[in-house]
């Protein structure tokens, strides 16, 4: 930028208070035990959301959260909290994995090159972080109490209450229930009860990554890293049991302050769903097969029956004619993410099986299939398809030519047609069930099924069990050995487990993961084995938010003392008292961290049974051609060019301005320009530029009280500030202070309390410029108020005089005969009297020739001449 288009010296100003911050701690969180700890402050915990630091570095729609947050921070320590805003790094991961394949660098340096650019990116904007507190997840002093929380999971189950309680209790009960119970019965048992257990289970296998995925790392079919093809392949998996938590997830989400469109996600994915299970005997093979129905009303309506295709019922289902095109279907939809199997636009397909089911209700012989849209990690994987009350099931059965019976009669009374009725109405054609109303009818049949043993009411969710193993080198590795085909932990005091130093990160080209390739690592004894699986990158990202209160503890995950004062909020339900990130965060991130907090919280590691109390979540930054921001597009705005241009405090500044937060909203290089003016005007304000070309304090700036119309714009500017950063309406903040320069830059004698007030009020939106003038007003004024010593950080937030708001003048309308004729500004407490004198006077007299019939007064609002001509 040439000096000519220069507002004012942001780059000279933004480095020097940066590095002033940094060298005097300026926003260090004090904890307890610390020195100076004032444990009667209360606390405020502000938190972004863990980032992952790429090699891209930043780009200005990470600033923008970044940004609300920081304000957030310094507003709540000028109103006097003791605040708490950690930033730290989510950096295990198959990205660095993936690069160091290609390079054969080692993770390690990728990571540590990464997050030195993130981190320099982060202080380049001023933000007010306790970087004392910084973490990340591959330090071994970190995920030694990942480790550690697993092995909570691992040595816990939940018992009846719905509790997280030592497995080691559950141990001496069935010890006591089953005193004759073998060794080997009795381990199966606490195994099938533990939160953290191993199963075999059909997974996304990626084999050009040599990894599982999870469903959201897969987009049509392939890896979202690499675009490499997925297949359907079962393994043995660590999984944790999060379903057991599924009605307190569903149950304790309503307390919390969070947008409600997160919170339906979050009770989407949960699904809960209320119905029965109901038993069908499968002609000729002596197996029953039992489905989850949420109308069990309309079983007299199922026409046919529909397995996934990885039932383990359908090879004995498959007769011999129809054993090739199963096979054939099966393998190819084993290709398909879940996502894709379950769009409702798509073209229905499937095979028949050749078996036949048998319907409890009414004996009728009715076909099995296979088709892709029914899942196993659904209820049981299978379904009776009701295709006059089902869209899904209408669809297949109109593409293979499959019977229709219409079994609820809608409302109306309408015939089903070729659509079919999926609300509620009257039962027909339903035995027992005719003439019933569909609450009634499913209370009936269901009792009906449990009298004969053929059902079961039964409340289901769509949440799976947490799959939480990775076929991967840099992840946290298992706190497990094997030994003779059993899994045991290790001694908590063997954490951390460390990967060994490898240079060859490649896929094995098996199931085997790299760590597989580590021979003396692998081998713990000469009985016993590491586990190979490493941690998703979700575990490190779960419990993050807590290390943040104590993170230098080396003999606990947390102290109590800590763990007391930063996350037992007692007026509210959630540990942290604020959160920002994006929505893409908001189903997984969020549930897998309420479950450990929940398991932590029965376990009596914490006070609070949720984790963020409230969320925000900001709305997307596009490009300047309104496409989200990517590289492939080209249109990545980089906030170290913006810095470079205009300043840290423009972009923190402009991003704030663009709209509400919550919402999207393009870039705008203009945009950021007419903010980086504004702050030249607010410069301007204060300094001038002296012959010499250099910058003094403005002559019109005075040790006195402002006059009365630029003091009520000053407690209006207060108040509307004050209200709106409380509420994150950072836009309309900003325009206050828009209204406040313009009215000061007009004033000939600008007081410099009012003006030191005003920099309070800007400070967390602009803490560099607004630092630099304090200096400098101090410098010049030191008896204004500031005595040069204590930074805007360091000052109380003003608060606004009432009485200073009150309106001297007001204004009002003057009417001839109903027609608008002037308006005129009178003292607030004029009587009614002068107030007509006063409106008779101005442009309307020469409208009131005639007789004066009568005169309204209106108060506060206007004064209507009523004239006969």
């Amino acid at each position: 930028m040439s000096d000519r288009r220069k507002q004012y010296p942001f780059d000279e100003i933004e480095a020097r208070w940066q590095r002033h911050w940094e060298e005097k701690g300026t926003f260090r969180a004090l904890s307890p035990g610390d020195p100076g700890f004032d444990p009667d402050k209360p606390k405020y915990y502000v938190l972004d959301m863990f980032p992952y630091p790429s090699g891209d570095g930043l780009h200005v729609g990470h600033a923008e959260g970044y940004t609300a947050t920081d304000i957030v921070s310094r507003f709540m320590r000028m109103r006097g909290y003791n605040v708490m805003h950690p930033m730290g790094w989510d950096a295990f991961g198959l990205p660095a994995e993936q690069y160091a394949i290609k390079t054969g660098q080692h993770p390690r340096v990728t990571t540590d090159r990464n997050t030195d650019r993130f981190r320099t990116q982060l202080k380049r904007l001023g933000f007010s972080y306790d970087w004392d507190r910084e973490i990340n997840t591959t330090d071994p002093g970190y995920f030694k109490w990942t480790q550690w929380i697993f092995l909570q999971l691992y040595h816990a189950y939940v018992d009846d209450s719905g509790r997280a309680r030592p497995i080691a209790e559950l141990e001496k009960e069935r010890a006591a229930a089953c005193p004759e119970e073998g060794e080997a019965d009795r381990r199966a048992y606490l195994d099938s009860r533990r939160l953290a257990y191993v199963a075999e289970v059909p997974v996304n296998w990626c084999a050009e990554l040599g990894t599982v995925l999870a469903n959201e790392e897969v987009k049509e079919g392939k890896s979202e890293v690499g675009g490499f093809p997925v297949e359907k392949r079962p393994m043995r998996q660590w999984m944790l049991r999060i379903t057991d938590y599924a009605q307190r997830l569903l149950d304790e989400l309503e307390v919390l302050d969070w947008p409600e469109g997160i919170k339906t996600m979050q009770r989407e994915w949960i699904g809960r769903s209320e119905g029965a299970e109901v038993d069908f005997m499968l002609e000729g093979t002596g197996e029953s097969l039992r489905v989850f129905t949420t109308r069990p009303d309309t079983l007299f309506g199922a026409t046919y029956m529909v397995l996934a295709p990885e039932h383990p019922l359908v090879d004995t289902l498959t007769v011999a004619g129809q054993r090739e095109a199963v096979a054939s279907y099966r393998s190819e939809v084993a290709n398909k993410s879940d996502l894709e199997r379950t769009e409702l636009a798509k073209e229905k397909s499937g095979v028949f099986t050749g078996g036949y089911a048998v319907n409890p209700v009414n004996d009728e012989r009715i076909p099995v299939w296979i088709a892709d849209y029914v899942l196993m990690t659904y209820g049981t994987g299978a379904i009776m398809a009701v295709p006059a009350h089902d869209e899904r099931d209408h669809e297949f059965a109109q593409a293979f030519e499959l019977p229709i019976r219409e079994v609820v009669k809608a409302p109306g009374g309408d015939e089903a047609g070729e659509s079919c009725f999926s609300g509620e109405g009257i039962a027909v054609n339903s035995g027992l069930l005719d003439g019933l109303e569909t609450p009634e009818a499913k209370r009936t049949i269901i009792d009906w099924l449990e009298e004969r043993g053929k059902g079961e009411r039964k409340v289901n969710f769509k949440l799976r069990d947490w799959l939480f193993s990775r076929q991967r080198y840099w992840g946290e590795p298992f706190p497990i050995l094997w030994r003779e085909g059993k899994h045991e932990p290790l001694d908590e005091c063997e954490l951390p487990v460390e990967a060994p130093e490898m240079d060859d990160f490649r896929p094995t080209g098996t199931a085997e993961p790299p760590l597989a390739k580590a021979v003396e690592w692998v081998a713990y004894s000469d009985e016993a084995a590491r586990e190979t699986n490493t941690m998703p990158q979700w575990a490190g990202s779960c419990w993050y938010y807590l290390r943040f209160a104590d993170p230098r503890n080396s003999e606990s995950f947390l102290s109590p003392e800590a763990e007391q004062y930063w996350l037992n909020s007692r007026d509210q339900a959630g540990s942290v008292d604020l959160y920002v990130g994006g929505a893409e965060h908001a189903v997984l991130h969020l549930l897998y961290a309420r479950f450990w907090h929940k398991v932590l919280f029965d376990l009596g590691y914490l006070s609070r049974n949720e984790p963020f109390h409230r969320l925000v979540n900001q709305g997307l930054i596009l490009g300047p051609d309104s496409q989200k921001m990517s590289k492939s597009r080209g249109n990545v705005i980089n906030p170290d060019d913006v810095i470079a241009d205009y300043g840290a405090d423009a972009l923190r500044l402009y991003e704030m301005f663009m709209g509400p937060l919550e919402q999207v909203k393009p870039w705008s290089d203009r945009g950021v320009e007419g903010l980086y003016r504004f702050l030249g005007r607010v410069w301007r304000l204060f300094m001038d530029q002296n012959q010499e070309g250099e910058w003094v304090l403005s002559p019109t700036i005075v040790a006195e009280e402002p006059e009365k119309e630029l003091n009520r714009l000053l407690h209006e500017t207060i108040k509307k500030v004050t209200e709106d950063t409380e509420r994150m309406a950072f836009n309309t903040a900003i325009a206050q202070m828009m209204v406040f320069v313009k009215g000061f830059t007009g004033a000939d004698r600008r007081s410099a309390s009012a003006l030191r007030t005003f920099l309070i009020l800007l400070n967390p939106y602009a803490p560099h410029l607004t630092e630099e003038l304090n200096v400098r007003l101090s410098e010049r004024l030191p008896g204004d108020g500031g005595d040069g010593k204590l930074e805007l950080a360091e000052m109380p937030w003003p608060g606004h005089d009432e009485s200073a708001l009150a309106q001297n003048e007001v204004q009002f309308i003057v009417q001839v005969n109903g027609k608008l004729r002037d308006r005129i500004m009178v003292p607030a407490e004029i009587d009614k009297e002068a107030l007509i004198s006063k409106a008779s006077a101005s442009k309307a007299r020469d409208f009131l020739e005639g007789e004066l019939v009568k005169t309204i007064v209106v108060p506060g609002k206007l004064v209507n001449f009523v004239v006969r001509s």
